[in-house]
């Protein structure tokens, strides 16, 4: 055996030291703190509780209690939809928990949210002085390349119509 110095003496069997000591320090912090609890939630958020109720909320944290139980579940909701969710509190529990094989989730709290993240308009800009591509495109000596750019803006003006 030999000994260590690092500001504290540990004692090792000759190369054999603990596996958290491997782990860096930020990633050790973030595992006690329960990331992977709420990774595994947001993950898998539409399998665990239904689609209903994944359409109106989601996820923002978890806050875990001692030794990875009991936590806290902050859902975001969209305003008009608390009533529905405020119903299903318990059963979103019941499932978060059977996810995961033991008491993960203690309690769901939840944050009003004014609007859902709408889409964006799938409608392309259109390109208006196409005179000043194509000069660009004649400036480039590689034909492989100026053919590819040809296509991409034929299919590009198509899509945007």
């Amino acid at each position: 055996m030999h000994n260590k110095n690092n500001n504290k003496t540990q004692t090792y069997i000759q190369g054999l030291r603990p596996f958290s000591t491997s782990i860096p320090k930020a990633l050790r912090k973030h595992l006690r703190k329960g990331g992977y609890n709420y990774s595994s939630i947001v993950d898998n958020w539409t399998k665990i509780v239904n689609k209903k109720i994944s359409d109106v909320s989601y996820p923002i944290t978890v806050k875990m209690g001692k030794e990875m139980r009991d936590g806290t579940l902050v859902l975001n909701v969209v305003h008009g939809n608390e009533m529905k969710i405020e119903y299903e509190k318990s059963s979103i529990k019941d499932k978060i928990n059977s996810f995961f094989g033991y008491n993960c989730i203690n309690k769901v709290t939840l944050k009003i949210v004014q609007n859902k993240i709408e889409k964006l308009n799938n409608t392309l800009p259109k390109i208006k002085d196409l005179r000043k591509i194509e000069n660009k495109m004649k400036k480039i000596h590689n034909n492989n390349l100026r053919n590819s750019l040809n296509n991409f803006l034929k299919a590009y003006n198509e899509k945007s119509k």
